[in-house]
């Protein structure tokens, strides 16, 4: 189980890390510590480095923030965020795998021809149809999460019969839609948090073992979301034990990348995951 990240295969055999790297003023946990531009680019590029020496095999790199209610952000002010940001971390770091999480085309390709590997879209396509041209254009690897609505809207579309099939059903018709444009690696993510309520986050969690008919690699993200945190009345700043126990669990349950804010913990989970498992 390899995917291609512009010439570099990477096996996903054994589970890998994702570190994140928000460029935002509000994402949840850590919106407005990363700063675009020059007074902010050393503590960009430190971050960057302690992820990758902590174990990441990719930095997940999101200048939109999609919590939930999130203001919304224009094209320009996302390329203005993102892309110079991407630029200096190649630079600087320049094996290092970029992965763009944004749900905009233009986005994504301004991205890749910067030297990006991967796209990780929050929508699947379903915010902006020529989203999955560009990445069959590009050939690069495509993460594709479940959502409903927008940021804005997606807690108001939580209505589920049976919320697993329906995750399903809509995974293999982005899938079909997604080959039969060409696109060769993909990679489905949950979605945790995103138009799910608690009860369902935890339903899904359970069931994670049922995404494996889809034959594709699993991420999961759920680094110190409110699924941990009102569960165990504790703030986003207090999670990291919280996060381990579930990315620890989501290994267990067939993940191949946990895509988190603290890289070093997760690779001590994955280490200790492969004692057991390899």
């Amino acid at each position: 189980m390899t995917i291609n990240c512009i010439g570099r295969l990477i096996d996903l055999a054994t589970p890998k890390v994702m570190g994140i790297l928000n460029v935002t003023p509000n994402s949840f946990f850590d919106g407005g510590k990363y700063r675009p531009g020059p007074s902010g680019e050393s503590e960009i590029l430190s971050q960057v480095e302690k992820m990758l020496l902590d174990g990441a095999t990719f930095i997940d790199i999101g200048g939109y923030s999609s919590k939930p209610n999130a203001d919304f952000v224009s094209e320009e002010e996302e390329l203005d965020r993102i892309v110079p940001v991407v630029r200096s971390i190649l630079k600087h770091y320049p094996e290092a795998v970029l992965s763009i999480d944004t749900f905009r085309s233009a986005v994504a390709e301004a991205c890749i021809k910067n030297g990006a590997a991967m796209i990780n879209d929050i929508s699947a396509g379903m915010l902006d149809e020529k989203m999955m041209e560009v990445v069959a254009k590009f050939n690069v690897p495509y993460i594709m999460m479940h959502m409903r609505g927008t940021p804005q809207t997606m807690q108001n579309m939580i209505n589920y019969d049976d919320i697993v099939k329906e995750m399903l059903f809509y995974f293999s018709e982005r899938i079909h839609k997604a080959r039969s444009l060409g696109i060769n690696d993909l990679i489905i993510d949950p979605g945790f948090g995103f138009a799910k309520n608690l009860e369902q986050n935890y339903e899904v969690f359970q069931k994670l073992e049922l995404f494996e008919m889809l034959e594709l690699p699993l991420l999961v993200g759920v680094s110190r979301k409110s699924m941990i945190t009102k569960s165990l009345d504790i703030s986003s700043a207090e999670a990291l034990n919280g996060t381990t126990v579930l990315n620890t669990i989501a290994l267990t349950k067939g993940a191949k990348i946990v895509r988190v804010h603290d890289v070093k913990e997760a690779m001590e989970s994955v280490t200790l995951f492969n004692k057991i498992n390899l």
